[in-house]
């Protein structure tokens, strides 16, 4: 891991940019200028992809999450942002920007070219950041994983025993074969639902949520659309992993 920038943000967050290899991120850490940071709780920030685009939300949940004292880390996913995309990855997300234009309901053969070689790429390297993340002096443990994609979510929290809890946002298709892992995971869970998610399908979230093994395990479901999660479930999260990772 090479940190390539730094800036202090209000209420003494520090923000580090980093590479990971060719994989960018960044991490944030609670404190202040005159004082190193205490080593503290870590959580993984998921997004669908492109950090540039989705900064503005990544940093806002980071912000809410130092004010609690957790650090917070993010990476760009494969074939997103600058990194270099997939030819296979673009026609299977064509595909389903079509049918979904079209009114027509998924095929599981698109979801699973789209889905499953990121899961097979995304996870591996979230573990890697993982290792680093952790050899630094100010991150302490426990992890959490609070975002999306929620396929990506699903196989990291069935693989990593370093993560002790998760928020999955449930708004992107998770392939069917993918249900047989959302039963190996045991830790705790809260799901995040957008009721009238015009690009997600409904059932198959209520589905894989019944699907989950954990025994702790909350479904907060929200009208609205994609976008218009409602501000206090960002609270409701802190909460979450308040009562895990601490």
């Amino acid at each position: 891991m090479q940190f390539t920038s730094e800036q202090r943000l209000d209420g003494g967050v520090l923000e580090r940019e980093f590479t990971l290899g060719e994989i960018p991120g960044i991490l944030w850490t609670p404190g202040s200028a005159s004082a190193p940071p205490a080593p503290a709780p870590l959580i993984l920030v998921g997004h669908p992809g492109g950090l540039h685009k989705m900064y503005p939300r990544l940093v806002a949940r980071a912000r809410g999450a130092a004010a609690e004292g957790f650090a917070a880390a993010t990476i760009e996913l494969p074939g997103s942002g600058d990194r270099p995309r997939s030819a296979a990855a673009e026609q299977a997300r064509a595909d389903l920007h079509r049918a979904l234009e079209a009114g027509e309901s998924v095929d599981d053969g698109i979801i699973d070219r789209l889905v499953l070689p990121l899961v097979e790429t995304a996870v591996p390297e979230w573990r890697a950041a993982l290792d680093a993340l952790l050899s630094l002096p100010e991150i302490g443990g426990p992890v959490g994983y609070s975002g999306g994609v929620i396929a990506v979510g699903i196989r990291l929290a069935a693989v990593e025993p370093r993560v002790s809890a998760a928020l999955l946002f449930a708004g992107s298709f998770v392939p069917r074969t993918m249900f047989e892992e959302a039963r190996q995971v045991t830790i705790p869970l809260q799901v995040l639902l957008q009721w009238d998610d015009e690009g997600n399908d409904r059932q198959l979230a209520l589905d894989l949520f019944d699907a989950f093994g954990s025994k702790e395990k909350t479904l907060h479901a929200n009208m609205g659309g994609h976008t218009g999660v409602p501000q206090f479930e960002g609270e409701a999260g802190n909460r979450f992993f308040a009562r895990h990772l601490k």
